[in-house]
Protein backbone atom coordinates (compact mmCIF):
# COMPACT_ATOMS: atom_id res chain seq x y z
CA UNK A 1 0.00 0.00 0.00
CA UNK A 2 1.20 3.54 -0.86
CA UNK A 3 1.73 6.14 1.87
CA UNK A 4 -1.05 8.64 2.34
CA UNK A 5 0.99 11.46 3.15
CA UNK A 6 2.73 10.14 -0.45
CA UNK A 7 -0.53 9.79 -2.13
CA UNK A 8 -1.66 13.37 -1.17
CA UNK A 9 1.29 15.26 -2.08
CA UNK A 10 1.82 13.37 -5.39
CA UNK A 11 -1.33 12.79 -6.98
CA UNK A 12 0.19 14.13 -10.32
CA UNK A 13 2.83 11.27 -10.03
CA UNK A 14 0.34 8.72 -8.91
CA UNK A 15 -1.57 9.33 -11.96
CA UNK A 16 1.43 9.23 -14.69
CA UNK A 17 2.82 6.03 -12.65
CA UNK A 18 -1.32 4.92 -13.34
CA UNK A 19 -1.25 5.44 -17.14
CA UNK A 20 1.95 3.85 -17.46
CA UNK A 21 0.79 0.44 -15.87
CA UNK A 22 -2.07 0.93 -18.39
CA UNK A 23 -4.72 1.64 -15.36
CA UNK A 24 -7.02 4.18 -13.72
CA UNK A 25 -7.88 4.64 -10.14
CA UNK A 26 -11.22 7.21 -8.77
CA UNK A 27 -8.20 9.47 -7.29
CA UNK A 28 -10.73 12.65 -7.79
CA UNK A 29 -12.73 10.92 -4.95
CA UNK A 30 -9.63 10.07 -2.84
CA UNK A 31 -9.10 14.37 -2.94
CA UNK A 32 -12.75 14.75 -1.67
CA UNK A 33 -12.45 11.66 0.96
CA UNK A 34 -9.05 13.68 2.44
CA UNK A 35 -10.34 17.44 2.46
CA UNK A 36 -13.66 16.04 3.95
CA UNK A 37 -11.35 14.19 6.67
CA UNK A 38 -9.82 17.63 7.18
CA UNK A 39 -12.48 19.45 7.69
CA UNK A 40 -14.76 17.13 10.16
CA UNK A 41 -11.07 16.18 11.92
CA UNK A 42 -10.35 19.88 12.52
CA UNK A 43 -14.49 20.77 13.97
CA UNK A 44 -14.18 17.26 15.93
CA UNK A 45 -10.72 18.82 17.47
CA UNK A 46 -12.81 22.19 18.16
CA UNK A 47 -15.54 20.53 19.87
CA UNK A 48 -13.26 18.71 21.95
CA UNK A 49 -11.23 21.74 23.03
CA UNK A 50 -14.97 23.58 23.98
CA UNK A 51 -15.67 20.47 26.16
CA UNK A 52 -12.60 20.89 28.22
CA UNK A 53 -12.72 24.62 28.61
CA UNK A 54 -16.26 24.46 30.02
CA UNK A 55 -15.81 21.46 31.49
CA UNK A 56 -13.62 23.23 34.06
CA UNK A 57 -15.81 25.67 33.81
CA UNK A 58 -19.11 23.76 35.27
CA UNK A 59 -16.35 22.29 37.94
CA UNK A 60 -15.43 25.71 39.46
CA UNK A 61 -19.40 26.68 39.25
CA UNK A 62 -19.86 23.51 41.24
CA UNK A 63 -17.06 24.22 43.38
CA UNK A 64 -18.48 27.72 44.28
CA UNK A 65 -21.86 26.33 44.28
CA UNK A 66 -23.39 27.79 41.21
CA UNK A 67 -25.81 26.76 39.10
CA UNK A 68 -24.17 24.23 35.94
CA UNK A 69 -27.19 22.81 34.52
CA UNK A 70 -27.25 24.68 31.37
CA UNK A 71 -23.58 24.11 30.54
CA UNK A 72 -24.13 20.50 31.76
CA UNK A 73 -27.04 20.17 28.94
CA UNK A 74 -25.07 22.39 26.20
CA UNK A 75 -21.99 19.72 26.83
CA UNK A 76 -23.97 16.32 26.45
CA UNK A 77 -25.34 18.04 22.99
CA UNK A 78 -21.60 18.58 22.12
CA UNK A 79 -20.61 15.21 22.97
CA UNK A 80 -23.61 13.55 20.86
CA UNK A 81 -22.32 15.57 18.16
CA UNK A 82 -18.76 14.44 18.79
CA UNK A 83 -19.83 10.94 18.24
CA UNK A 84 -21.62 11.69 15.57
CA UNK A 85 -18.52 13.43 13.78
CA UNK A 86 -16.12 10.54 14.62
CA UNK A 87 -18.46 7.91 13.13
CA UNK A 88 -18.42 10.15 10.04
CA UNK A 89 -14.38 10.15 10.32
CA UNK A 90 -14.87 6.83 10.46
CA UNK A 91 -16.91 6.18 7.50
CA UNK A 92 -14.13 8.91 5.40
CA UNK A 93 -10.90 7.24 6.85
CA UNK A 94 -12.43 3.39 5.36
CA UNK A 95 -13.35 4.70 2.04
CA UNK A 96 -9.95 6.70 2.04
CA UNK A 97 -8.00 3.29 2.86
CA UNK A 98 -10.05 1.34 0.77
CA UNK A 99 -8.92 3.37 -2.66
CA UNK A 100 -5.39 3.25 -1.34
CA UNK A 101 -5.75 -0.47 -1.16
CA UNK A 102 -7.08 -0.50 -4.99
CA UNK A 103 -3.42 1.78 -6.20
CA UNK A 104 -0.49 -0.25 -7.46
CA UNK A 105 2.77 0.12 -6.33
CA UNK A 106 4.80 2.82 -8.06
CA UNK A 107 7.15 1.34 -10.81
CA UNK A 108 10.81 1.69 -9.83
CA UNK A 109 12.72 4.06 -12.31
CA UNK A 110 14.47 1.13 -14.42
CA UNK A 111 11.38 -0.58 -15.39
CA UNK A 112 10.79 -0.19 -19.13
CA UNK A 113 7.77 1.19 -20.37
CA UNK A 114 5.59 -0.83 -22.31
CA UNK A 115 2.16 -1.76 -22.98
CA UNK A 116 1.68 -5.71 -21.90
CA UNK A 117 3.85 -8.43 -22.28
CA UNK A 118 5.12 -8.05 -25.92
CA UNK A 119 6.87 -5.26 -24.71
CA UNK A 120 9.43 -7.12 -21.82
CA UNK A 121 12.50 -7.00 -23.35
CA UNK A 122 14.40 -9.85 -22.94
CA UNK A 123 17.46 -9.62 -20.26
CA UNK A 124 19.68 -12.37 -21.12
CA UNK A 125 19.33 -16.20 -22.66
CA UNK A 126 20.88 -18.66 -21.27
CA UNK A 127 21.38 -22.32 -22.61
CA UNK A 128 21.74 -23.97 -25.88
CA UNK A 129 17.73 -25.11 -27.51
CA UNK A 130 17.34 -28.90 -28.23
CA UNK A 131 18.16 -30.06 -31.77
CA UNK A 132 15.48 -33.04 -32.55
CA UNK A 133 15.91 -35.04 -35.53
CA UNK A 134 12.49 -35.90 -34.61
CA UNK A 135 9.50 -34.21 -34.12
CA UNK A 136 9.44 -33.67 -30.77
CA UNK A 137 6.33 -33.68 -28.17
CA UNK A 138 4.34 -31.78 -25.88
CA UNK A 139 4.77 -32.96 -22.21
CA UNK A 140 0.75 -33.99 -21.93
CA UNK A 141 1.29 -36.17 -24.58
CA UNK A 142 5.02 -37.37 -23.59
CA UNK A 143 3.33 -37.40 -19.34
CA UNK A 144 0.44 -40.19 -21.60
CA UNK A 145 2.78 -42.39 -23.21
CA UNK A 146 5.28 -42.69 -20.07
CA UNK A 147 2.17 -43.04 -17.98
CA UNK A 148 3.07 -40.68 -15.48
CA UNK A 149 0.63 -37.83 -16.03
CA UNK A 150 -3.30 -38.95 -16.56
CA UNK A 151 -5.04 -35.48 -16.91
CA UNK A 152 -8.59 -37.34 -18.14
CA UNK A 153 -8.44 -39.00 -14.47
CA UNK A 154 -7.78 -35.95 -12.78
CA UNK A 155 -10.69 -34.55 -14.40
CA UNK A 156 -13.14 -37.30 -13.42
CA UNK A 157 -11.78 -36.62 -9.75
CA UNK A 158 -12.32 -33.00 -9.78
CA UNK A 159 -12.36 -31.13 -12.76
CA UNK A 160 -10.65 -29.33 -15.63
CA UNK A 161 -7.07 -27.98 -14.92
CA UNK A 162 -6.39 -30.38 -11.97
CA UNK A 163 -3.11 -33.24 -12.19
CA UNK A 164 -2.63 -36.36 -11.60
CA UNK A 165 0.48 -38.00 -11.38
CA UNK A 166 1.46 -41.72 -11.75
CA UNK A 167 4.52 -43.37 -10.08
CA UNK A 168 7.63 -42.43 -12.09
CA UNK A 169 5.76 -38.89 -12.26
CA UNK A 170 5.00 -38.70 -8.50
CA UNK A 171 8.77 -39.22 -7.51
CA UNK A 172 9.55 -36.80 -9.89
CA UNK A 173 7.76 -33.77 -8.93
CA UNK A 174 8.47 -35.14 -5.18
CA UNK A 175 12.47 -35.08 -6.45
CA UNK A 176 12.36 -31.54 -7.52
CA UNK A 177 10.67 -30.11 -4.75
CA UNK A 178 13.16 -31.68 -2.21
CA UNK A 179 16.18 -30.72 -5.04
CA UNK A 180 15.00 -27.19 -4.86
CA UNK A 181 14.58 -26.67 -0.94
CA UNK A 182 18.16 -28.34 -0.61
CA UNK A 183 19.90 -25.44 -2.75
CA UNK A 184 18.07 -22.96 -1.79
CA UNK A 185 18.58 -24.00 2.26
CA UNK A 186 22.17 -25.44 1.83
CA UNK A 187 23.76 -23.26 -0.58
CA UNK A 188 21.61 -19.96 -1.02
CA UNK A 189 20.96 -19.81 3.09
CA UNK A 190 17.73 -19.58 2.98
CA UNK A 191 15.69 -20.98 6.07
CA UNK A 192 13.41 -23.72 5.02
CA UNK A 193 9.31 -22.87 6.08
CA UNK A 194 6.46 -25.24 6.50
CA UNK A 195 3.31 -22.94 6.89
CA UNK A 196 -0.28 -23.28 6.14
CA UNK A 197 -1.60 -23.86 3.79
CA UNK A 198 -4.68 -22.02 4.31
CA UNK A 199 -4.93 -18.04 5.14
CA UNK A 200 -6.70 -15.40 6.56
CA UNK A 201 -8.14 -12.00 5.12
CA UNK A 202 -5.86 -9.93 6.89
CA UNK A 203 -2.89 -11.96 5.46
CA UNK A 204 -4.46 -11.95 1.81
CA UNK A 205 -4.57 -8.48 2.25
CA UNK A 206 -1.30 -7.79 3.93
CA UNK A 207 0.97 -9.59 0.40
CA UNK A 208 -1.97 -7.05 -2.03
CA UNK A 209 -4.40 -10.25 -3.05
CA UNK A 210 -7.13 -8.41 -1.60
CA UNK A 211 -9.29 -6.38 -2.30
CA UNK A 212 -8.45 -6.80 -5.87
CA UNK A 213 -8.38 -9.71 -6.81
CA UNK A 214 -10.84 -12.21 -4.67
CA UNK A 215 -12.39 -13.64 -7.88
CA UNK A 216 -8.89 -15.28 -8.86
CA UNK A 217 -8.85 -17.09 -4.86
CA UNK A 218 -10.48 -20.08 -3.79
CA UNK A 219 -12.27 -18.98 -0.45
CA UNK A 220 -13.31 -22.04 2.20
CA UNK A 221 -17.13 -21.58 2.62
CA UNK A 222 -18.61 -20.63 5.98
CA UNK A 223 -14.97 -19.49 6.80
CA UNK A 224 -13.56 -15.81 6.20
CA UNK A 225 -10.35 -18.21 5.35
CA UNK A 226 -8.65 -18.58 1.89
CA UNK A 227 -6.32 -21.57 -0.19
CA UNK A 228 -2.86 -20.03 -0.22
CA UNK A 229 -2.30 -19.05 -4.10
CA UNK A 230 1.75 -18.84 -3.82
CA UNK A 231 3.44 -19.68 -0.43
CA UNK A 232 4.30 -15.62 -0.72
CA UNK A 233 1.38 -15.02 1.39
CA UNK A 234 2.14 -17.03 4.49
CA UNK A 235 5.11 -16.35 4.54
CA UNK A 236 5.52 -12.77 3.74
CA UNK A 237 3.05 -12.20 7.01
CA UNK A 238 5.04 -14.48 9.95
CA UNK A 239 6.83 -10.96 10.45
CA UNK A 240 3.19 -8.93 10.06
CA UNK A 241 3.07 -6.04 13.27
CA UNK A 242 6.83 -7.08 14.31
CA UNK A 243 9.81 -4.33 14.92
CA UNK A 244 12.94 -6.44 13.69
CA UNK A 245 16.55 -5.65 14.54
CA UNK A 246 18.70 -3.94 11.70
CA UNK A 247 21.38 -7.07 12.14
CA UNK A 248 19.22 -9.83 11.59
CA UNK A 249 18.44 -8.35 8.14
CA UNK A 250 17.63 -9.72 5.32
CA UNK A 251 15.99 -12.63 6.76
CA UNK A 252 15.63 -15.60 4.08
CA UNK A 253 12.89 -17.95 3.54
CA UNK A 254 12.11 -20.98 1.81
CA UNK A 255 9.16 -22.70 1.36
CA UNK A 256 6.83 -25.52 -0.45
CA UNK A 257 3.25 -25.10 -0.83
CA UNK A 258 0.90 -26.28 -2.92
CA UNK A 259 -0.67 -23.52 -4.61
CA UNK A 260 -4.58 -22.76 -5.56
CA UNK A 261 -5.54 -20.39 -8.43
CA UNK A 262 -9.29 -20.08 -9.75
CA UNK A 263 -7.60 -18.73 -13.11
CA UNK A 264 -10.08 -16.50 -13.27
CA UNK A 265 -10.13 -14.53 -16.66
CA UNK A 266 -7.66 -17.23 -17.91
CA UNK A 267 -10.07 -19.73 -20.20
CA UNK A 268 -8.71 -21.26 -23.60
CA UNK A 269 -5.05 -20.17 -22.17
CA UNK A 270 -3.03 -22.87 -22.25
CA UNK A 271 -5.77 -25.34 -21.07
CA UNK A 272 -3.69 -28.14 -21.92
CA UNK A 273 -0.41 -29.88 -19.65
CA UNK A 274 0.90 -28.46 -16.82
CA UNK A 275 0.95 -24.93 -17.57
CA UNK A 276 -2.17 -22.77 -16.21
CA UNK A 277 -3.07 -25.43 -13.55
CA UNK A 278 -5.98 -24.57 -10.46
CA UNK A 279 -3.44 -26.58 -8.18
CA UNK A 280 0.01 -27.12 -8.18
CA UNK A 281 2.89 -27.11 -6.31
CA UNK A 282 5.73 -24.49 -6.64
CA UNK A 283 9.01 -23.44 -4.28
CA UNK A 284 9.25 -19.96 -3.24
CA UNK A 285 11.61 -17.70 -1.88
CA UNK A 286 10.53 -14.60 0.16
CA UNK A 287 13.52 -11.88 1.51
CA UNK A 288 13.06 -8.96 3.75
CA UNK A 289 15.35 -6.58 3.74
CA UNK A 290 16.99 -2.76 4.46
CA UNK A 291 15.81 -0.42 1.90
CA UNK A 292 19.29 0.48 0.73
CA UNK A 293 19.90 -3.08 -0.37
CA UNK A 294 16.51 -4.27 -1.84
CA UNK A 295 17.76 -3.98 -5.17
CA UNK A 296 20.71 -6.10 -5.00
CA UNK A 297 18.70 -8.43 -3.03
CA UNK A 298 16.52 -8.69 -5.94
CA UNK A 299 19.78 -9.44 -8.30
CA UNK A 300 20.72 -12.26 -5.63
CA UNK A 301 16.88 -14.01 -5.87
CA UNK A 302 16.92 -13.98 -9.30
CA UNK A 303 20.70 -15.57 -9.06
CA UNK A 304 19.20 -18.16 -6.90
CA UNK A 305 16.04 -19.12 -9.00
CA UNK A 306 18.39 -19.25 -12.24
CA UNK A 307 20.70 -21.48 -10.38
CA UNK A 308 18.17 -24.35 -10.65
CA UNK A 309 17.67 -24.52 -14.42
CA UNK A 310 21.72 -24.42 -14.96
CA UNK A 311 22.46 -27.17 -12.58
CA UNK A 312 19.18 -29.07 -14.44
CA UNK A 313 20.56 -27.73 -17.84
CA UNK A 314 17.43 -26.38 -19.07
CA UNK A 315 17.16 -23.98 -21.87
CA UNK A 316 15.92 -19.75 -20.39
CA UNK A 317 15.45 -16.31 -20.96
CA UNK A 318 15.11 -13.58 -18.45
CA UNK A 319 12.70 -10.54 -18.82
CA UNK A 320 12.10 -7.48 -17.14
CA UNK A 321 8.56 -7.05 -16.96
CA UNK A 322 7.42 -3.99 -18.60
CA UNK A 323 5.44 -1.11 -16.57
CA UNK A 324 2.02 -2.36 -18.27
CA UNK A 325 2.72 -5.98 -17.29
CA UNK A 326 4.15 -5.36 -13.92
CA UNK A 327 2.27 -7.23 -11.12
CA UNK A 328 -0.07 -4.94 -9.12
CA UNK A 329 2.22 -5.19 -5.60
CA UNK A 330 5.41 -5.49 -7.92
CA UNK A 331 7.94 -2.13 -7.64
CA UNK A 332 9.84 -4.38 -10.68
CA UNK A 333 9.85 -7.78 -11.40
CA UNK A 334 12.06 -10.05 -13.55
CA UNK A 335 10.49 -13.31 -15.38
CA UNK A 336 12.38 -16.59 -15.78
CA UNK A 337 11.18 -17.89 -19.22
CA UNK A 338 11.94 -21.79 -19.16
CA UNK A 339 12.05 -22.79 -23.15
CA UNK A 340 9.45 -25.10 -24.39
CA UNK A 341 10.22 -26.99 -27.67
CA UNK A 342 7.38 -29.00 -28.40
CA UNK A 343 5.39 -25.66 -28.27
CA UNK A 344 7.91 -23.51 -29.55
CA UNK A 345 7.60 -20.83 -27.14
CA UNK A 346 9.39 -19.64 -23.90
CA UNK A 347 6.97 -20.07 -20.51
CA UNK A 348 7.00 -18.26 -17.55
CA UNK A 349 8.62 -20.55 -14.61
CA UNK A 350 9.26 -17.73 -11.62
CA UNK A 351 8.65 -14.49 -11.02
CA UNK A 352 11.27 -12.32 -8.76
CA UNK A 353 10.12 -9.45 -7.38
CA UNK A 354 11.06 -6.34 -5.18
CA UNK A 355 7.85 -5.05 -3.45
CA UNK A 356 10.02 -2.07 -1.56
CA UNK A 357 7.78 -0.85 1.12
CA UNK A 358 4.19 -1.77 -0.65
CA UNK A 359 3.48 -5.28 1.29
CA UNK A 360 5.69 -4.14 4.68
CA UNK A 361 3.30 -0.74 4.78
CA UNK A 362 -0.05 -3.33 4.78
CA UNK A 363 1.61 -5.66 7.40
CA UNK A 364 3.12 -3.24 9.64
CA UNK A 365 6.28 -5.09 9.26
CA UNK A 366 9.35 -2.77 10.60
CA UNK A 367 12.87 -2.68 11.58
CA UNK A 368 15.36 -0.42 13.97
CA UNK A 369 18.40 0.65 13.15
CA UNK A 370 20.90 0.24 15.62
CA UNK A 371 21.32 3.63 17.79
CA UNK A 372 18.39 5.24 16.35
CA UNK A 373 14.94 5.60 18.06
CA UNK A 374 12.81 5.85 15.02
CA UNK A 375 11.76 2.42 12.92
CA UNK A 376 11.74 2.21 8.71
CA UNK A 377 9.47 -0.65 7.16
CA UNK A 378 11.67 -3.35 5.81
CA UNK A 379 11.63 -4.06 1.97
CA UNK A 380 10.16 -7.62 0.77
CA UNK A 381 10.77 -9.69 -1.87
CA UNK A 382 9.50 -12.84 -3.47
CA UNK A 383 10.26 -15.11 -5.77
CA UNK A 384 9.29 -18.88 -7.64
CA UNK A 385 12.46 -20.49 -7.06
CA UNK A 386 10.43 -22.45 -9.11
CA UNK A 387 7.27 -23.51 -9.74
CA UNK A 388 7.61 -27.45 -9.77
CA UNK A 389 5.17 -28.65 -12.78
CA UNK A 390 6.30 -26.14 -15.07
CA UNK A 391 10.06 -27.26 -14.47
CA UNK A 392 8.53 -30.93 -14.94
CA UNK A 393 6.86 -30.11 -18.39
CA UNK A 394 10.03 -28.48 -19.47
CA UNK A 395 12.38 -31.04 -18.59
CA UNK A 396 10.19 -33.67 -20.25
CA UNK A 397 9.65 -31.59 -23.27
CA UNK A 398 13.64 -31.06 -23.30
CA UNK A 399 15.27 -34.00 -22.67
CA UNK A 400 12.75 -36.39 -24.26
CA UNK A 401 14.35 -39.42 -27.04
CA UNK A 402 13.73 -40.57 -30.37
CA UNK A 403 12.25 -43.51 -28.36
CA UNK A 404 10.26 -41.89 -26.85
CA UNK A 405 12.25 -42.09 -23.32
CA UNK A 406 13.27 -39.24 -21.02
CA UNK A 407 16.65 -38.65 -19.67
CA UNK A 408 16.61 -37.39 -16.26
CA UNK A 409 19.07 -34.37 -15.34
CA UNK A 410 22.12 -36.43 -13.26
CA UNK A 411 21.64 -34.00 -10.08
CA UNK A 412 17.64 -35.43 -9.72
CA UNK A 413 19.28 -39.33 -9.64
CA UNK A 414 19.95 -39.42 -6.41
CA UNK A 415 16.22 -38.07 -5.61
CA UNK A 416 15.21 -40.76 -7.90
CA UNK A 417 16.67 -43.67 -6.40
CA UNK A 418 19.22 -43.68 -8.76
CA UNK A 419 16.60 -43.76 -11.81
CA UNK A 420 18.69 -41.94 -14.96
CA UNK A 421 15.90 -42.14 -17.71
CA UNK A 422 11.80 -42.77 -17.91
CA UNK A 423 10.97 -45.03 -20.60
CA UNK A 424 7.58 -45.98 -21.96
Amino acid sequence: MLEIKFVRHNLPEIEKALSRRGETADLETFKQCDAKRKTVLLEIENLRHRRNVVSEQIAAMKKDGEDADDFVTQMREVAGKIRELEYRLSENENKVKQILLGLPNIPHKSVPAGKDSSENPVVKQIGTLPDFDFEPLPHWALGKKLKILDFETAAKITGARFPLYLGKGARLERALINFMLDIHTTKHGYKEILPPFIVNRDSMTNTGQLPKFEEDLFKLKGWDYFLVPTAEVPVTNIHKGEILNEEILPILYTAYTPCFRSEAGSYGKDTKGLIRQHQFNKVELVKFTKPETSYDELETLLNNAETILKILGLPYQVVNLCTGDLGFSAAKTYDIEIWMPAQGVYREISSCSNFESFQARRANIRFKRKGEKGTELVHTLNGSGLAVGRTVAALLENFQQADGSVLIPEALWPYMGGLEKITP
